[in-house]
């Protein structure tokens, strides 16, 4: 495919996802723009998800379904089965803003190493919330780097695309937060990075990070840790620290 046209391989993994998962296929198999190889990596599941994905399983480009390590086991395996010139990660219970919103992500920008924009909460019954940057305290920031994260996933990963050649895979010692290391990785390794102002994807609060958040304050600590320096890191986790009580007191 040519560099005026890339392709972008979508990937979903999933597990016990019957509920949602028919969404999160229909807003990528309705995309306009042509040249999206879409791949589902399914962990074994033991309700009827992997019905649900046979119903459209000739316009998906791969389905592995079997047993992995885990959510960033799945997602290595997405990686290294992709074949496009970027990658966009899209969980089971989230959807893509709308049909046009790929093409127009690379109608923004040329030769983009990242395309990134906004995300938009939703709940239980797929209702919007709002946006994120509105929702929490991270904000989009104009212009994007690796240093932008030292607060924090500053970017919904489900809001940002990467060439794939400059994606490593997920660092599988981080059970919750691998994706804050991945994401410092690849911006790291990017030279033109682009903000298309577009709202991206749609999707369902309470993540895995959510879902165990001790261990996830310890990882995201440990990394963050690691890129930014011990000091700088330590003060700023004192202040969201200070002011968390402050905010619980008045």
């Amino acid at each position: 495919m040519s560099a005026a046209s890339p392709v972008l391989s979508i990937i979903t993994v999933c597990f016990n996802a019957e509920k949602f998962i028919e969404s999160t296929i229909q807003s990528v198999l309705s995309q306009t723009y042509p040249h999206i190889e879409y791949i589902i990596v399914d962990g074994a599941s033991r309700d009827n998800t992997m019905d649900v994905i046979e119903k459209y399983r000739s316009r998906i480009a791969t389905v592995l379904s079997e047993k992995d390590k885990g959510l960033y086991d799945a997602m290595n395996k997405g990686i290294q089965l992709a074949t496009g010139d970027y990658l966009l990660f899209l969980n089971a219970d989230d959807v893509l803003a709308d049909n046009t919103v790929v093409a127009n992500m690379f109608a923004v920008c040329a030769h983009a190493d990242v395309y990134y924009g906004e995300a938009m909460f939703m709940d239980e019954n797929g209702v919007d919330i709002g946006l994120r940057s509105e929702q929490t305290p991270h904000k989009v920031p104009d212009q994007l780097t690796w240093k932008s994260l030292k607060h924090g996933m500053v970017v919904s990963h489900q809001a940002y695309i990467i060439r794939r050649s400059l994606s490593p895979l997920y660092d599988l010692q981080y059970r919750v937060c691998a994706d804050i290391d991945w994401m410092i990785r690849t911006l790291k390794a990017s030279q033109k990075i682009c903000n298309t102002h577009q709202v991206v994807a749609r999707f369902r609060v309470g993540g895995t990070s959510k879902q165990h958040q001790q261990l996830a304050w310890k990882e995201r600590y440990k990394i963050l840790s690691r890129y930014y320096g011990h000091i700088p890191n330590f003060a700023h986790h004192l202040f969201i620290g200070l002011r968390y009580i402050f905010s619980k007191r008045y």
